[in-house]
């Protein structure tokens, strides 16, 4: 139970972590401009998030949840996979990656990266952890609750997204 509590801490560090870099980006993003849309929802972003931290480990704890070898490695296999994917989607996005929706006017779409293959890979990764991360130590209830409550604020966060990206496409030049 030790080692899991290691793990959300750890998860919780990254998240601090991603927080940090995402407020350096806002105040670089708007000195150019940057728009940002869907305030909205970004709260419930953060409580679910928080949430997922807090319940896996309540969950953990308070139930008792043992540790399955086979659920739990191939779990936290998952979990260390969505990671790896949500940096390579910071790191692909540059300067431009953000835990809210803030589009710089006049820049093309990021098309490297995970962003070759999938239009959203980031919420790919949020999906994946969000299951696997509290598997990790069987607690299914917090995976479930939190896939049924992100699925809802994935869908106006993925709408808010991609209208905004319209709206940028709309407004920058073509390549000469």
């Amino acid at each position: 139970m030790l080692g899991f509590t290691l793990l959300i801490a750890l998860v919780g560090a990254e998240r601090i972590a991603e927080l940090i870099v995402a407020r350096r980006h806002r105040r670089w993003a708007r000195s150019r401009g940057g728009v940002e849309y869907g305030r909205g929802h970004y709260p419930g972003i953060v409580a679910a998030h928080v949430g997922l931290l807090g319940g896996a480990l309540l969950e953990a704890w308070l139930l008792d949840r043992p540790f399955i070898p086979v659920l739990g490695w191939s779990m936290l296999s998952v979990a260390v996979l969505a990671q790896g994917l949500r940096w390579w989607c910071i790191a692909a996005l540059g300067r431009r990656w953000n835990t809210r929706v803030i589009i710089v006017p006049h820049l093309p779409l990021v098309d490297k990266g995970p962003y070759r293959l999938l239009r959203h890979p980031n919420y790919v990764a949020v999906v994946a952890e969000g299951i696997a991360l509290p598997l990790v130590h069987t607690c299914w209830l917090t995976a479930l609750l939190f896939t049924l409550v992100n699925l809802g604020l994935l869908r106006a966060r993925i709408r808010t997204e991609n209208t905004a990206l319209r709206h940028a496409a709309d407004t920058t030049p073509a390549p000469s």
